[in-house]
């Protein structure tokens, strides 16, 4: 282990953290970040960096972050390889809120006087652009407009503890399958959290070695991501679809917030059957209680598969700035996860 000390400016986005790493003192290759993503992936030093800022003692088993990397082109502002407890992941949407804030705050790209100032980014799935809007110097909201989304897959039957279930399979910039809380007994609040942490996995690994789990032209891309459990709150008061999720991804880690990449997966999968209309909003609330609102802003055939582009806007907030170390001596080294 031959990394030292870095330095990471942390936010959260809806109550989930996400750790931003400028400069990696790790080399990362590859032409694009795609290709980035898969030397990660196999390589002991990236990876070695992602455990050491993820981990007990300096992390935990829920953190969440992002290496910076150049852009794949002069068109986006830079690039990003999202990681977790599990590994590098193809998309993050809260991660992607938190990094224009943060674009904006540094200078790194400059605020448009207008109030709303463009940052692309760069991501695994493709290329993601965020409309941070601000007042009077201060940052009130990003829209976070993703990568095409659609649904794959239709009430794909899963035997589980609890039963035989109904998912729909959904994209939005990664793979996850959409269960219903109310199926299984359960309900999308703190106190069934271990429960929902239990089924959200089961669901995942179930599902994750099938043909219901692989992207229709990119593998890099396959695998079910996470399970995306709900409750149907009915509508709000301008009749908008108004739901709360919790979205169980990697291996058993829990989103805070209602979840950027999940939230268009989901926005995909009501949007196909007609439960999220044109002109209307998903009201997405997370277990936390945080909030997104949703909607989509283009509808379009995508390998085969009626899509959409979502939107979803939030924000996010600064926690602090670090410099974490690890002593040559440490026989803990990069560190542990114990949940």
């Amino acid at each position: 282990m031959t990394i030292h000390q870095v330095s990471t400016t942390d936010y959260h986005t809806g109550g989930e953290p996400f750790r931003i790493v400028p400069e990696p003192p790790v080399t990362i290759e590859g032409a694009n970040v795609a290709e980035r993503r898969m030397f990660a992936i196999s390589d002991p030093e990236v990876d070695n960096l992602r455990k050491l800022l993820c981990f007990e003692p300096r992390g935990h088993a829920d953190m969440y972050g992002g290496f910076i990397t150049p852009p794949d082109d002069e068109d986006a502002h830079f690039g990003v390889l999202f990681w977790h407890k599990d590994g590098f992941s193809t998309a993050c949407g809260h991660g992607s809120i938190a990094l224009a804030v943060w674009a904006v705050q540094t200078g790194r790209v400059a605020r448009d006087p207008s109030g709303i100032t463009m940052v692309v980014v760069d991501v695994p799935s493709g290329r993601v652009s965020m409309r941070v809007h601000s007042a009077d110097e201060r940052i009130i909201g990003v829209d976070f407009v993703n990568v095409p989304s659609y649904r794959l897959g239709e009430s794909v039957t899963v035997e589980t503890s609890r039963g035989d279930v109904l998912v729909d399979i959904g994209y939005g910039g990664a793979i996850y399958a959409h269960l219903n809380a109310s199926d299984v007994g359960l309900a999308v609040t703190p106190e069934h959290y271990s429960g929902l942490i239990a089924i959200g996995r089961e669901v995942k690994w179930a599902l994750n070695g099938t043909e219901h789990a692989r992207h229709p032209v990119d593998d890099r891309l396959s695998g079910i991501y996470g399970t995306i459990l709900y409750d149907d709150l009915g509508t709000d008061e301008d009749g908008n679809p108004h739901q709360r999720n919790v979205t169980v991804f990697a291996d058993g880690q829990v989103d805070r917030s209602p979840c950027g990449s999940g939230t268009c997966s989901r926005v995909a999968v009501l949007a196909t059957t007609g439960h999220l209309k044109q002109g209307q909003r998903l009201v997405h609330d997370s277990i936390v209680g945080t909030r997104f609102h949703a909607r989509f802003v283009e509808e379009l055939t995508v390998h085969g598969y009626p899509a959409v582009v979502p939107e979803v806007t939030g924000t996010a907030y600064r926690t602090g700035e670090h410099r974490f170390e690890i002593d040559p001596a440490d026989g803990l080294g990069t560190g542990f996860v114990l949940r």
